[in-house]
């Protein structure tokens, strides 16, 4: 990913009023942990898997926090249980960022990453979570504040899912 893509991210991330990221780091947007650290106003907590990472941030957001959980394309399968019991059922906002690994704008395709991507978007549209797959920068920040309000809004957490220009 270009830095002026994690750059925006970032950006947008702040404008939406993210306060709180858990992640997993992964290869695709894994510009923008250096940058959040390096600015200090979101708070970030690296966990051992996805189900983890969900938790920990239901956990700010039910403490007051605004979150954010960053994870990649097998993030989804992992932390179903989570996202339905902590998520859903219990009302609690989290916008999801994810990697996608294994989509058609994909340049590090394997077979591992293609069928791993082929799945995530039924998984999460079984799980009842929003989602947007964003192919560019093009109204990123404002595509960031829509994921973050729907998700307030919903009570839910909504996805943002990162292809194209993010993928190379």
């Amino acid at each position: 990913m270009e830095p002026v893509l994690a750059e925006k991210i970032v950006h947008g991330l702040k404008a939406a009023g993210i306060d709180f990221m858990t992640y997993l780091p992964e290869s695709r947007l894994s510009q923008i942990l250096p940058l959040l650290r390096e600015d200090g106003t979101v708070q970030m907590v690296a966990a051992a898997s996805e189900q983890e990472a969900i938790t920990i941030a239901a956990g700010a957001a039910l403490g007051g926090k605004r979150v954010a959980c960053y994870m990649e394309s097998t993030g989804p399968y992992v932390s179903a249980y989570s996202l339905l019991t902590v998520g859903k059922q219990m009302g609690v906002p989290i916008l999801l960022l994810i990697g996608f690994l294994g989509s058609f704008a994909d340049q590090r395709n394997s077979f591992l990453y293609v069928t791993i991507g082929m799945r995530m978007i039924p998984t999460i549209e079984g799980l009842g979570l929003e989602y947007r797959v964003i192919e560019n920068a093009d109204n990123l920040e404002r595509h960031i504040r829509d994921a973050q309000r729907v998700s307030d809004s919903m009570r839910a957490p909504a996805a943002l899912i990162f292809s194209g220009e993010f993928a190379r």
